[in-house]
């Protein structure tokens, strides 16, 4: 029976992501091992590479080390994915937010973008898009340039009208994109108020106060430490009563919420920031 060798060691994963943050300026160092691991052999597989040939040519071809973040960070997401977290930001969270002036909603991990054009219908279909600005931010630069383009492969949209029904919205999704051949193409008015930007959680601070915070699917690669840092972050770019909405896989569990978050949905993971 043959052994099949590791690509790559959890020690020399630790090499890796030391090398890449004096090089390149990216800090992987809090990303969860097992998952980095797997991504980094992964790849490692494809182009038939070793751990030596792999920093060679991460420090000399930056378009590969363009591809190798592409690789690395997750990007799995579609419009209105898991509606009962959509239906529960419209019933919990919409009725608080009549009350302000300007409504500003930031979306992290936003990858190309179908999230935050979500909570653009959402906030449309409640008469608070005119007065809203929406933010999606990510650490990779190639998924926000189709986030920034606004279209999609038509044949997701089945699936997206799917989800959209089942958030209990009259009417349908396509009323608010154009099919052009074999693409979905978001109406412009949901592009509008939209800004799409490079942000690392890992290393970039806060920068601006917002009345909601999304980010879904993205604490659950980070450990222990890293995602205390992050909610800490999302935490200070709250305003005052602001929320916090993570939905049904992240949790606060690495948080001390206590006299600084009330849940308004366990299920979803919904909070409302009251310190």
């Amino acid at each position: 029976m043959s052994v099949v060798q590791e690509r790559i060691s959890y020690e020399e994963l630790e090499e890796l992501i030391i090398w890449i943050n004096h090089i390149h300026g990216f800090d992987f160092s809090g990303y969860s091992r097992a998952s980095l691991k797997r991504r980094v052999t992964r790849i490692m597989d494809i182009y038939g590479l070793d751990l030596f040939d792999l920093k060679g040519i991460l420090v000399n071809d930056h378009r590969f080390f363009e591809e190798f973040i592409v690789q690395i960070t997750v990007n799995v997401t579609e419009m209105f994915r898991d509606p009962s977290f959509f239906r529960s930001v419209r019933e919990k969270v919409i009725p608080y937010l009549t009350s302000f002036p300007r409504v500003k909603v930031w979306n992290a991990g936003c990858s190309t973008g179908e999230e935050l054009y979500s909570f653009a219908i959402l906030l449309k279909q409640e008469g608070l898009l005119d007065r809203s600005f929406l933010y999606g931010t990510d650490i990779n630069p190639r998924v926000l340039e189709k986030a920034k383009a606004g279209v999609y492969p038509l044949s997701n949209m089945k699936q997206y009208s799917e989800n959209y029904l089942h958030t209990a919205y009259s009417g349908s999704l396509a009323d608010f994109y154009v099919a052009q051949y074999d693409a979905a193409a978001v109406n412009n008015e949901l592009k509008k108020n939209t800004l799409f930007s490079v942000h690392n959680l890992v290393s970039d601070g806060a920068f601006n106060e917002f009345q909601i915070v999304s980010c879904r699917n993205v604490l659950i690669y980070f450990n222990s430490d890293l995602q205390k840092r992050v909610l800490q972050l999302f935490y200070d770019s709250l305003c005052p009563f602001g929320f916090l909405c993570l939905g049904a896989k992240e949790s606060l569990r690495a948080f001390d919420v206590t006299g600084r978050f009330r849940a308004v949905d366990k299920l979803e993971n919904i909070y409302q920031k009251i310190g």
